[in-house]
This record gives structure tokens, sequence and C-alpha cells, in this order.
């Protein structure tokens, strides 16, 4: 993931789940230990589109929606997969197998975030830093069959989030998926962002 992706998954998070959007780009900078000018860079299309105004030594996310679907057309899910592997078993089964450094993503993470699943799903999209995938693979061994357990590299900030990932993640994610079942799950999201937005 790009720095500016953290900055933005940042700011919708702040936004959504925590109902803060005025920021300090100077406090995002300091909080990931970027430069400036990465903050500064991760603003400008948000500012050109109208997502974010600045004010001064301030700026506001005023528009998450429209942050959010920026994101979504940008995101490289694809990219950030590093190990896939089929594993025999019920999704549930295999969520229950997940070692405790692992972060779910996707179809996991918004049926643990709403305690709902739209549809049933077969794939199972998990976030995990590199150093714990050793310890991923003796857990799930690369198998041959149509892969079904997915994991994607965890930036060193994710796991501050807990296991589950926060919902704008969740909502790029599956936005850009292409399981048979991920428009079920798109349009439950579309009506949930309504109370959340």
């Amino acid at each position: 993931m790009l720095k500016k992706e953290i900055i933005w998954r940042e700011l919708l998070y702040q936004t959504i789940e925590k109902k803060k959007n005025k920021f300090q780009q100077k406090e995002i900078a300091k909080k990931f230990g970027f430069s400036l000018s990465t903050v500064n860079g991760a603003l400008k299309v948000p500012r050109k589109t109208g997502a974010v105004r600045v004010t001064g030594r301030f700026f506001v996310l005023i528009n998450p929606e429209k942050m959010l679907y920026l994101w979504a057309t940008f995101r490289n899910l694809e990219k950030d997969i590093v190990y896939k592997t089929y594993f025999e078993g019920a999704p549930k089964e295999i969520e229950s197998l997940m070692p405790s450094e692992a972060i779910f993503g996707a179809y996991s993470a918004y049926t643990k975030k709403f305690k709902i699943a739209p549809a049933d799903y077969d794939k199972i999209y998990v976030y995990l830093r590199k150093e714990h995938l050793e310890k991923f693979k003796k857990r799930f061994p690369f198998k041959k069959g149509e892969p079904n357990v997915f994991v994607l590299e965890a930036d060193k900030f994710l796991s501050k989030h807990g296991g589950i990932a926060p919902i704008a993640l969740t909502f790029v994610d599956i936005w850009n998926l292409k399981d048979w079942y991920d428009q079920d799950f798109y349009k439950d999201f579309q009506r949930k962002l309504i109370s959340v937005l």
C-alpha cells in the first residue's frame, strides 16, 4: 500500500469511525513519520475533487463518500497479494484457524464488523506483515486448486486498528474484487454507509 493510501485510510478512519474530520498536515506527518511533502502530495487529488478543503493551518475532509470512491478507483488490491492458496473448509472454519497476527479484510471484515453476510462467500482475505508470512504458510500450506485464502501485505500501521480492517479499507477492497457475490456485499455496504457517513 502506498504512503498516500495510508494517509487516505487514516483520514477516512478518523472521519467515519471516530467522527473527527479536521486535521493538520504536520500532525499526520508526525503520526506516520512521513514528510510534509508526502502528506501534501496525498491531499492534491482529494483537494481537486472537493473531498478535502484546506483552511489556514487545518484541512477538513468534507466529503468522505467522494474520498472513498476516489480511493476505491485508485486501489490496486492485486498488487498487495503476497500469498494465495487453496484450503479445504467452510469460510467460518478457515477464519477460526487464522493466526493472531492476521487482520481480516474484505468479506470477512465486513461480516465481522456488521454481524451479517449479505451473501455466501468462499474467499478469505487477510492482511499480514511479511515477517509473519512463514508462520502463516505452515498453517495454510500451498495447495493446488482455485485459491480461496489470500494474504495481502499489511503496513506497520494497520495493526493499530485491531484484528479487523477499518470500514474504509474494507469498502475499497470489496469494490476491487470480482467474485460473483461481491455485488451483494457492495450494495449492502452502500446502504450501511448512509448511516456512518
